[in-house]
């Protein structure tokens, strides 16, 4: 971790030691040493020590933190009404174990009251420049942090860029190293990997894909998911393509006749916070943009969990409900 401040202080510490007793600063440094390990911050490597307050922004972050097995780390969660209760989480009894800090946005007051030593969020989906939290914000602090592999994609100096599941099998396994729990982490992919790959061993051949249209919100322009989220690979991996493979973007926003000329045979629908899938549905089958298009006249509509939709390991499950509701499609 790059805490400028901390590193000039060391410094001249050793330097004060090193004139007294060059034996003691060896002996020092290696035990801090031993005590880090450096793991890539998107594309930027960072040295942390193994977090004991851990701080995890929504439901993706934590997720991956109980899945590793980290719930004694883990401080307490951040969680937007966005969200989807904790309740519903396949960790839900993790998620009763540790503090629910704030139902508002990540900011820098509430990880700095609850003493946290390490932050888990996306970079503009948790991190922001607008906010004042951001990964170098808390390095000043003292605080380590730790971004989401699919967030990188736009991280200013340091933009790493993966396919979205591979972006959550290296946040896993990038996670697992820095709390010392490789094995675990290895294991959890493994059996990711797995469950992938039954899935994309039934999807229908790339000549037969079925096109997808993935929608979040907006009335006047919809906003939908472009190659650098999670739905894309939800939706490719079950053998559909995604109308909007093609926009190198995150989530973002396109207009309704990119729509209509794509012909989608499916909408899915993204699920969260105060904006039900229900009246999403009705929207579309009122909406003369809309109406008209094969999924909704055919009544094709697949709801998508919110936490299956961000990066997280209930991705895989999104993905087995989307494959088998392709699989199971008339017509």
């Amino acid at each position: 971790m790059s805490h400028t401040r901390s590193l000039a202080a060391g410094s001249a510490l050793a330097l004060t030691l090193l004139v007294g007793c060059g034996a003691e600063v060896d002996s020092d440094s290696a035990a801090d040493a031993a005590e880090k390990t450096t793991v890539k911050r998107c594309g930027e490597p960072v040295s942390y020590k193994v977090p004991q307050r851990a701080v995890a922004y929504e439901g993706g972050s934590a997720d991956k933190l109980f899945s590793l097995g980290l719930t004694e780390h883990v401080h307490g969660y951040v969680m937007p009404p966005a969200n989807p209760p904790v309740s519903e989480s396949p960790w839900a009894s993790e998620y009763a174990k540790v503090k629910m800090l704030s139902d508002d946005l990540l900011n820098k007051e509430v990880v700095v009251e609850a003493k946290s030593d390490f932050v888990v969020a996306g970079w503009n989906s948790g991190f922001s420049d607008q906010r004042g939290i951001t990964p170098k914000t808390l390095d000043k602090l003292g605080i380590q942090s730790f971004m989401h592999t699919e967030s990188c994609f736009n991280y200013p100096g340091y933009p790493e860029k993966v396919t979205p599941f591979k972006a959550l099998y290296s946040d896993l396994e990038r996670l697992g190293k820095i709390f010392r729990v490789e094995e675990k982490a290895d294991r959890v992919v493994g059996d990711l990997k797995k469950r992938v790959a039954a899935v994309e061993k039934k999807a229908p051949k790339d000549g037969e894909r079925v096109p997808v249209f993935l929608y979040d919100s907006g009335t006047d322009q919809p906003f939908t998911a472009g190659s650098q989220v999670p739905p894309n690979d939800i939706i490719k991996s079950a053998g559909g393509r995604n109308i909007f493979d093609g926009l190198d973007e995150r989530w973002t926003q396109v207009n309704w006749e990119a729509v209509t000329k794509a012909e989608p045979e499916v909408v899915i629908i993204f699920d969260y916070g105060d904006q039900p899938a229900k009246k999403k549905i009705e929207f579309l089958k009122k909406s003369p943009h809309t109406k008209e298009l094969p999924a909704v006249k055919k009544n094709n509509f697949f709801v998508l969990d919110y936490n299956e939709g961000i990066s997280g390991p209930r991705n895989i499950d999104g993905l087995e409900k989307f494959g088998k509701y392709l699989r199971e499609l008339k017509g």
